[in-house]
């Protein structure tokens, strides 16, 4: 085999590659978003999640796109991981129709009689003609969409062509024969099967070679077989990576993947085996064509699929030990089982488990804000990668508690309740926006680690007392909304204002570190993000206090929030004056 052969082969690779990647995305358009919806929606049992895994898996031409899609349905709680387990079986019996779209590419034109007009040469040009007259003028989205489907298609059997095309001159070759006959130890095949597809990181893609491979007459049974089997385990690498940074449940998901093909190829293989040793099969030695292959791994996934419906529930169990549940993760579900639609029916034991499950959203938005704030003196990966799981967590609270407050606010309430009813309310986006800038404050320590930035001794002062300000702000008023308890809440605004005279003191000081050449631009960057997610913190703080004076007194009912803030901050000899300068006294540069 010359260089050229081999730089044919990489090209073929690379236009198969791309014409899988083109025909599927624009399969995924066509169909918008209800493969999606369908996917999760529909697969309450495991025979509707292996059909409908299937199915996807035949229109999409990727397994491990399915199990991709499936592990984030699991991980955002859209999917239970029971249900996923179905489908991910569906995904890998669904794969395998890729093969057989391949075996067009064994179509023979030869001769002159009608037969030529259907080589696969023919049948690519023709749709490939087709293909780029929807694409270039038709404005239809979806007609276009259909054109690069058919696009896609001729560059994959094209990419096809020239890789068989390559390697046609190894069968003449007895090197190449030589080596293929070593692939006929199982274990030795399954691991290149393995290796080559999670290299290319799709089974379709590591399938498609092997038909190629089988123009040279010799990829036998006993060689192409072990092969298939470990192409099933290596199709878990892109999946097993979507699980870094996944709940357990998406972690489950992937891992669930990665063990159903791993058992499938341990079960049939050593099944296969040991029966070969006494029966002794007559069709080891049988030379595969390429529709041979696409039926091998047709039967061998169906198979599987088989063989691990009953090992569903054990597999479940396994992986529930081999992945428990974050303690974090229990908590968070235990406190939305409080908003029990039941209790819809009877206001008061509905708005008692909102005021538990508001609570416990205060608590994690603060858990998450100071973890955030720690990370500029003692940085660490797994504190940031807390503080982004809090702020998601945050987040399903906000959606959760918004939805339940807004069907019991549609009840018969009393005043009372009424009004407890709107306070949640008004304060849920208070809680769920500090919980955002508590990601941001994040993601600057983040960027000042990743490039080694470091503040001035000067500056990093400033943020000490600026940071234990806002610490005191925010736990203030975490305080007096949870014991609803406005004299605490009193001492919010004065604060909250002590803390815009330290960012605007702050900002002011850096400038002037900036003209001396103690800070650089970018070391200014990232001081200014803090600033800001600093002060927009604070605010919010002041937003959730008002509220709190408000369900105790009628005044900024009346003269409405921001004249009762500025008349606070005019009067004399008042409470706000005095905590004012308390706190001024307090937090000095």
């Amino acid at each position: 085999m010359t260089v050229i052969n081999i730089i044919e082969l990489l090209g073929g690779i690379a236009l198969f590659l791309f014409g899988m990647n083109v025909m599927g995305d624009a399969l995924k358009k066509v169909a918008g978003n209800k493969l999606e919806v369908i996917l999760y929606k529909l697969s309450n049992t495991t025979l509707k999640g292996i059909l409908l895994g299937t199915g996807v898996t035949a229109v999409i031409q990727s397994s491990s796109a399915t199990s991709v899609m499936v592990v984030g349905f699991v991980n955002s709680g859209m999917m239970k991981f029971r249900q996923a387990l179905g489908v991910i079986l569906g995904s890998i019996l669904g794969t395998s129709v890729t093969g057989w779209i391949l075996c067009l590419n064994s179509l023979g034109g030869g001769g002159s009689n009608i037969a030529q007009y259907f080589s696969t040469q023919v049948l690519t040009g023709i749709v490939a003609v087709i293909g780029i007259i929807l694409r270039m003028f038709c404005k239809k989205t979806s007609t276009r969409s259909i054109g690069e489907i058919l696009i896609g298609f001729a560059v994959l059997m094209f990419g096809m062509s020239t890789m068989s095309g390559a390697v046609s001159p190894l069968k003449e070759s007895p090197e190449f024969i030589s080596i293929l006959t070593k692939f006929s130890n199982p274990l030795l095949g399954i691991l290149v099967g393995a290796v080559i597809t999670g290299i290319l990181q799709s089974a379709s893609a590591a399938v498609g070679i092997l038909e190629a491979l089988a123009v040279t007459g010799a990829i036998t049974f006993n060689v192409g077989f072990p092969i298939i089997l470990g192409i099933g385990i290596g199709a878990s690498v892109p999946v097993l990576l979507t699980s870094l940074g996944a709940s357990p449940e998406g972690k489950r998901s992937a891992f669930g993947y990665f063990f159903i093909n791993l058992i499938g190829a341990i079960v049939v293989g050593v099944i296969f085996y040991v029966v070969n040793i006494f029966v002794d099969f007559p069709f080891m030695s049988l030379v595969l064509t390429m529709v041979l292959i696409a039926l091998v791994n047709s039967l061998y996934r169906f198979v599987v699929v088989l063989i691990m419906i009953p090992l569903l529930t054990p597999l479940d169990k396994l992986l529930r030990k081999l992945i428990p549940d974050d303690p974090t993760a229990l908590e968070t579900q235990a406190d939305m089982d409080r908003l029990e639609s039941r209790f819809l029916a009877h206001p008061p034991l509905a708005i008692e488990q909102s005021k538990l499950v508001i609570n416990a959203m205060a608590d994690k938005t603060l858990t998450g804000l100071e973890d955030a704030i720690g990370l500029r003196k003692a940085y660490d990966a797994k504190v940031l990668n807390k503080v982004f799981d809090l702020e998601a967590t945050v987040d399903r609270y906000e959606d959760k508690l918004g939805a339940y407050l807004a069907k019991v606010a549609g009840n018969s309430l009393t005043t009372e309740q009424a009004e407890e009813v709107s306070k949640y309310l008004h304060t849920l986006s208070d809680f769920e926006r500090i919980s955002d800038h508590s990601k941001n404050i994040a993601e600057s320590m983040q960027e000042m680690h990743d490039k080694k930035m470091s503040f001035s001794d000067e500056a990093s002062h400033e943020l000490d007392v600026l940071e234990d300000a806002v610490k005191t702000v925010v736990s203030t008023c975490f305080e007096a909304f949870r014991n609803n308890d406005p004299a605490l809440a009193e001492r919010v605004e004065p604060l909250e204002e002590v803390v815009d005279e330290l960012c605007d003191e702050l900002k002011f000081h850096h400038i002037d570190r900036l003209r001396e050449g103690k800070c650089t631009i970018e070391d200014g960057f990232v001081f200014n993000d803090l600033l800001t997610n600093f002060e927009r913190v604070s605010d919010h703080c002041s937003n959730i206090a008002v509220v709190v004076i408000e369900s105790q007194d009628d005044t900024i009912q009346v003269e409405g929030e921001h004249r009762y803030l500025s008349n606070l901050k005019e009067m004399k000899d008042n409470a706000y004056s005095l905590y004012y300068q308390e706190y001024r006294d307090r937090f000095q540069i």
